[in-house]
């Protein structure tokens, strides 16, 4: 698998598209809009007697709503923290918008217009790229933001052929698969943490939040359990001669949960940035806990369809272009709609969340 080609979500505004079926991401930022706030008001009050221009990043910024939420946010805050402090002219904000160039920038220019109109002098520049590489020139970034990105690897660990029946590390996993995917999580997220001290200011700040776990166990069922459950459905085709079994079993998911202690343990280990906040929380599955208006149709249940349907659409929004990749477009609707059963029947039975590790940085002076 070619990450870099095949990694991103779903584009446009359809039933299928990852603007409209991101209300996860949407929630866990806006739980995590308080640590964010801090940050930005500390990175304010660090730059005397006061910044003039503002250089913001959104890591992995996809498309769709939330996108500009969190810019929007960011920029909200800096203006409170302003007001505050009585400073009659706001910075000028150059705000970078980062994803893999198989994003739907287009669809973010196109909201733009709309988005900024009370956000005074924000210029906006799209950066296709992969985050673990070198984005932007030397100390010229105030702060940095990345939410639900930093899961994704930047390629498919090697050494998984003993991975049979699996996508992703599961309970079955042989110990050389675990082992693999977590080095190539250190090897990846050091080396973000090298690109970004070189690209921060002295005192600039970062807010990640990473889709991760609590337990030590990386093959455990609150990281692993939404995989898995698409790894039956997929395995069930293959039992009926639908999906060859080769194909399956050459199928990984280029991504890695982490713990907070693993997160911890390479910010120190690559030492150019003083941890401020490092927090866990979840969010449930499905956020649809109320009545809700979805795609035009209200239901007691949150959607139409119901919630294991919206968290079915979720994770097509998020996997349908690496399916479609690999196995071909043609199995997508049967996968999906047994995908969907599996994880109604899972949701009925226990409690389903997915685990958030949210750190504050500031960069060290050089």
């Amino acid at each position: 698998m070619e990450v870099m080609k095949v990694l991103h979500m779903n584009g446009g505004v359809g039933e299928t598209s990852y603007a409209s079926n991101s209300l996860v991401q949407r929630k866990v930022i806006s739980m995590t809009r308080p640590i964010m706030e801090e940050a930005i008001t500390a990175l304010y009050l660090s730059i005397l007697p006061r910044p003039t221009t503002l250089a913001i990043v959104d890591l992995g910024c996809s498309s769709g709503p939330n996108t500009l939420y969190v810019v929007s946010e960011v920029i909200r805050a800096v203006e409170n923290i302003r007001r505050e402090m009585g400073h009659n002219e706001p910075p000028e904000y150059q705000v970078f918008l980062n994803d893999l160039p198989g994003n739907d920038f287009n669809a973010i220019f196109r909201a733009l217009p709309r988005s900024t109109e009370k956000q005074g002098q924000c210029f906006f520049t799209g950066v296709p790229g992969s985050f673990y590489d070198r984005l932007f020139p030397s100390k010229s970034l105030h702060f940095v933001h990345s939410s639900y990105s930093l899961q994704w690897l930047s390629q498919v660990p090697e050494g998984l052929e003993g991975n049979k029946g699996n996508i992703y590390m599961a309970s079955s996993s042989p110990r050389s698969v675990i082992d693999a995917y977590y080095q190539q999580f250190q090897d990846d997220f050091s080396l973000f943490l090298k690109h970004r001290a070189q690209e921060l200011v002295s005192g600039g700040h970062m807010v990640l939040t990473i889709l991760g776990r609590r337990s030590e166990d990386p093959s455990s069922s609150e990281c692993c359990c939404i995989w898995e459950l698409l790894a039956m459905a997929l395995n069930e085709k293959v039992s009926e001669g639908l999906i060859e079994e080769e194909k399956m079993n050459s199928f990984n998911i280029p991504q890695y949960t982490p713990s907070q202690l693993e997160v911890k343990a390479e910010v120190l280990k690559e030492g150019s940035f003083s941890i401020n906040r490092l927090e866990v929380s979840e969010v449930n599955w499905s956020v649809n806990k109320k009545t809700t208006e979805y795609n035009g149709h209200q239901s007691r249940n949150g959607n139409l369809h119901g919630e294991g349907y919206s968290v079915a659409m979720c994770m097509r929004a998020v996997a349908e272009p690496m399916l479609i990749s690999h196995f071909g477009e043609g199995i997508i609707e049967d996968v999906f709609r047994r995908y969907r059963m599996l994880i109604e029947d899972r949701m009925a039975k226990e409690k389903t969340e997915f685990i958030n590790v949210t750190l504050s940085l500031t960069r060290n002076p050089a």
